[in-house]
């Protein structure tokens, strides 16, 4: 007899539901999955690339099972899955990788080249990211489960503190990778754009590899307000005035020594003009404030299709950027998904020994399964915080 599952479910632009699935297969398509688990999930998070697709800025198909957010207890394992074991208590990387490809060897396991027949690179419940099932759901299936899982020590520990470690999946280690890739070290200067939960754990991110001064850049004051909480300096973007100018009452220099671009293809405009869409403005911020020979890290989404966007160029993912002011100043800019592998182990480590409290810093708010749909619509609407998916009930309050 086939047990019940529930998933978060995209049903056109601006439309989630929360419907009856098929309860997972340790199959790919016709043939097993041995090298698999099912996870009965624990937590799982909504995503602001998750609104890219509800918002219908990209090609998502009505139908498509969300969330690539997801912490699970193993219930059933395949055959050949040896170190995973039925019980344990594991955090799931958002990217999916085979572990035996060169990209995947190397590290780069955000651009896997064996699970996705499109483009390198898949995810869960993701547009053109390989057709995966998404995991804001009651169970999931998940691949290559020895490779990709990261087993927490102490699963009563692990639930103690899984408000902080939900966040291992993705945005903890997305915002970590932006700031690394922007170079931030001991005294380094951030400008961080965007201060929803990516441009928040990249915030606390910076302040954890030892940045001086973390500038968090944004449109929503309650936004800003999160920032300031844990020590951030802001700037309101709906406010007129040149950002440089900005800068320099804050620093006493008009130029940061790293840039963090956590904001992606939705921007707008700054000013009297904030209402404004304009994808490319981020960037050529990111330009103008980062110093000669700094680092731009940009964790943000940029995509090759977005059919709501303001101009065709753009609908092509074709953006207007002055690029050769970048040369000019010998900026290194680093794009793509963040190899959540490369981080999640030491994250969890900072988090279980005590050294950063990353859930308190982008406001995680814990809803059931059934409030998801209202969840995506507050977060839609600006709300400062990180929804949680708990689809079973298993998190104390």
């Amino acid at each position: 007899m086939s047990q019940a599952n529930r998933g978060v479910v995209y049903k056109g632009p601006g439309k989630v539901d929360v419907e009856s699935i098929p309860y997972p297969e340790l199959a790919l398509g016709n043939r097993k999955c041995d090298h698999g688990v099912i996870l009965k999930v624990v937590t799982t998070n909504i995503c602001g690339s998750d609104q890219h697709m509800v918002r219908g800025r990209t090609t998502a198909p009505s139908g498509l099972v969300l969330g690539h957010e997801i912490t699970g207890l193993v219930v059933e394992c395949g055959r050949d899955v040896e170190f995973i074991k039925p019980g344990d208590l594991v955090s799931v990387p958002f990217n999916i990788a085979c572990g035996r490809c060169r990209n995947c060897k190397e590290g780069r396991t955000g651009i896997c080249l064996n699970v996705n027949p499109a483009r390198p690179g898949a995810a869960y419940g993701y547009v053109d990211m390989g057709g995966w099932v998404g995991g804001q759901t009651e169970y999931v299936m998940v691949p290559y489960a020895d490779f990709n899982l990261l087993k927490f020590p102490d699963a009563d520990q692990a639930m103690e503190k899984i408000r902080d470690l939900t966040l291992l999946s993705d945005i903890f280690p997305t915002g970590f990778h932006g700031c690394v890739t922007a170079g931030v070290g001991p005294g380094s200067t951030v400008y961080i754009a965007g201060a929803g939960p990516v441009g928040l754990a990249a915030a606390v991110s910076a302040q954890l590899l030892g940045a001086a001064c973390v500038i968090v850049g944004d449109m929503i004051e309650e936004r800003l307000a999160q920032a300031r909480s844990f020590g951030c300096e802001t700037i309101d973007l709906t406010q007129d005035g040149d950002m440089a100018d900005k800068i320099e009452a804050i620093l006493g220099e008009r130029e940061v020594d790293a840039f963090v671009d956590c904001v992606g293809f939705e921007a707008h405009a700054c000013g009297c003009n904030h209402g404004k869409e304009a994808p490319a403005t981020v960037l050529n911020s990111a330009m103008q404030l980062t110093r000669a020979g700094g680092q731009i890290g940009i964790p943000g989404l940029y995509v090759t299709e977005d059919p709501g966007a303001v101009d065709d160029a753009a609908k092509q993912g074709a953006l207007s950027m002055r690029f050769g002011l970048g040369w000019a100043k010998s900026h290194s800019f680093h794009t793509g998904q963040c190899p959540v592998m490369k981080y999640h182990r030491p994250l969890m480590q900072a988090i279980l020994f005590g050294k950063v409290k990353i859930a308190d810093a982008v406001n995680v708010q814990m809803i059931s399964l059934d409030q998801a749909p209202q969840g995506y619509a507050d977060f839609d609407g600006g709300a400062a915080k990180k929804f949680v998916i708990d689809p079973h009930g298993s998190v104390a309050a």
